[in-house]
């Protein structure tokens, strides 16, 4: 698994969770909700700044951002892209398959 966070995505996380260098944000699976690749789980997010047991990690702009080893179950076979949707003003999602078994 690869996690890719534009620029514009970047900027949205340090200005709206007051993110700067060293900082970190976890994503993981939770009960409810829907995603283009799952139904009835949808992503969650927090602030952590002590990734223990990476499944994927990015930096960029000097924050972490991670899925946990327990997570990996939500995100195997895909990509996570976090982009950011100017009409709505918050990070848009997007899951890219790749060839993980």
């Amino acid at each position: 698994m690869k996690i890719t966070v534009t620029d514009q995505a970047s900027k949205w996380f340090q200005d709206e969770m007051g993110l700067s260098n060293g900082r970190g944000v976890r994503f993981y699976g939770k009960v409810y909700g829907k995603t283009p690749v799952h139904d009835g789980f949808s992503l969650a997010l927090t602030p952590d700044d002590h990734p223990d047991k990476p499944y994927a990690i990015a930096q960029k702009d000097g924050v972490n951002y991670f899925v946990q080893e327990d997570d990996r179950w939500f995100f195997k076979g895909y990509d996570l892209v976090i982009d950011y949707d100017a009409s709505a003003d918050s990070p848009q999602y997007n899951y890219v398959e790749n060839d993980e078994l």
